[in-house]
């Protein structure tokens, strides 16, 4: 008789197939599989393009000398990281303020606008869907600067609100277009039903149709505050004085030359985020799952 512990530690551990036409297929697919192929070679220089700078500057926030000579390993960046950085932790702030904020609008927006547009049928519907993708196309700079012609415009002074602004504007079309691309793939006949039932159109809206695309959403709100925290250009052009945020403070000590305690920001960021995306993917997967 089969163990059921070993058969779940297999299935568990050690990733073996459920069904037999599955154990065939994947035989057969690493018989001609090729070692070292053209692909699997772009696939390792890619990743060592995208992972070796990260370990550099893991490596070297470790590192006691301010340069990149190898002197020892420390902790000092990281003291001076927690007790003698004030400013940099206030530009932290201000960047997570912005992104959290600026995503929340803008995946509100995105999401209402992409239900309103797939699903109804109204004068002007196609000259919208195609201007919605305009930010998306435009240079960061163009946007920046329409957007800071129009504060001047309308006499508001340059800060913390005029970059949520135009960061909300900037992530709206990206939102919009991932929770699009879930609400084509779902099923209206879903909603006749729920509308036979008895529910009102504010009710199916909450109980049917956002649960159903809450992926989209989450990964739209997710897109959007990665794009807030990293936007350097539109950020650079309507902020204003005491409303630096964390790229813009990176860059301004980068003139200067890099301080270690960039790098060891940078770990802490790389830990936070890891984990954060590990918790988020499986929660995204159970969730799908169960809609």
């Amino acid at each position: 008789m089969k163990n059921p512990a070993l058969a779940l530690y297999n299935r568990v551990f050690k990733k073996v197939p459920s069904t037999e036409n599955a154990r065939h297929a994947k035989r057969g697919w690493k018989k001609r599989a090729v070692p070292f192929s053209f692909s699997n070679t772009v696939l390792v220089v890619s990743l060592l393009f995208l992972f070796l700078p990260l370990f550099v500057i893991v490596v070297f926030s470790f590192n006691s000398a301010k340069d990149t000579t190898w002197t020892g390993f420390s902790f000092v960046w990281y003291e001076k990281l927690v007790f003698s950085s004030k400013p940099l932790w206030q530009a932290l702030l201000n960047s997570l303020v912005v992104a959290i904020t600026s995503g929340i609008v803008a995946t509100i927006l995105g999401t209402l606008a992409s239900i309103g547009v797939s699903w109804y049928k109204f004068l002007g519907k196609s000259y919208i869907q195609t201007v919605s993708f305009l930010p998306m196309v435009l240079p960061e700079v163009i946007m920046g600067i329409s957007l800071l012609i129009f504060f001047s415009g309308i006499k508001m002074s340059l800060g913390l609100f005029t970059i949520f602004i135009a960061h909300t504007t900037f992530c709206l079309p990206f939102v919009y277009l991932m929770v699009s691309a879930r609400v084509d793939e779902f099923d209206y006949s879903i909603i006749e039903a729920s509308h036979d039932l008895g529910a009102n159109e504010m009710q199916t809206l909450w109980k049917v149709v956002i649960p159903a695309i809450m992926p989209g959403i989450i990964s739209g709100f997710m897109m959007s505050v990665t794009m807030s925290l990293e936007d350097y250009v539109i950020t650079a052009l309507v902020s204003g004085p005491g409303s630096s945020t964390l790229p813009l403070y990176v860059y301004s000590m980068i003139r200067f030359g890099v301080s270690p305690v960039i790098n060891a920001l940078s770990f802490v960021l790389i830990l936070i985020i890891t984990v954060v995306a590990v918790v988020l993917k499986n929660r995204l997967k159970s969730f799908a799952a169960a809609h």
